[in-house]
């Protein structure tokens, strides 16, 4: 599949609805938990989900349009969630999430972007020079990329109560 701003909108804006579905109405049991660098919980996905959205792709594709004399990113730190999120509810995150989301494809589309802007770079701090459009082609992956996760920590979370069945259920292998 060809990248297109259209196809990764309709991922993009369907991800905050699609968090919303899963989690909203599920006890801490499910969205909570360990809390670490090796296994995140639902609630701190989303607590990551915002802090990229605040920081990563409409700011760091901002830098790449201004082509302005050093289209470095500013480092993105990928536990920032576990701080930020202090103190503040699931529900609180999942409103935040969609509402910053709305905001950055709203910013996406009223820029209207063209082929040869697509092309455009940035240097990212560890991978180099990369263009606009695989930066926001990497945004939709990203959002599936946790979706996965959380589906799969949740899933885990019955890895010992699903008893002979767990052959079958390759979510849990």
């Amino acid at each position: 599949m060809e990248f297109s701003i259209e196809n990764s909108i309709e991922v993009l804006r369907t991800t905050p609805v699609t968090l919303r579905s899963m989690l909203a109405e599920l006890s801490e049991e499910w969205t909570s938990g360990a809390s670490n660098s090796t296994e995140w919980s639902p609630f701190d996905v989303v607590g990551h989900l915002i802090h990229a959205e605040e920081t990563d792709w409409i700011p760091r594709a901002r830098i790449i349009l201004e082509q302005g004399d050093d289209p470095t990113f500013v480092p993105f730190d990928r536990f920032a969630q576990f701080e930020n999120s202090k103190g503040k509810s699931l529900a609180e995150l999942l409103d935040e999430f969609t509402k910053l989301r709305t905001e950055n494809i709203e910013t996406l589309r009223s820029w209207n972007l063209k082929g040869d802007q697509l092309d455009l770079e940035g240097n990212h701090p560890e991978l180099g020079r990369v263009p606009l459009r695989q930066l926001l082609a990497t945004w939709v992956v990203h959002d599936l990329t946790h979706i996965r996760q959380i589906v799969t920590v949740m899933a885990k979370r019955y890895d010992g109560a699903v008893g002979v069945w767990k052959e079958y259920l390759s979510i849990l292998q």
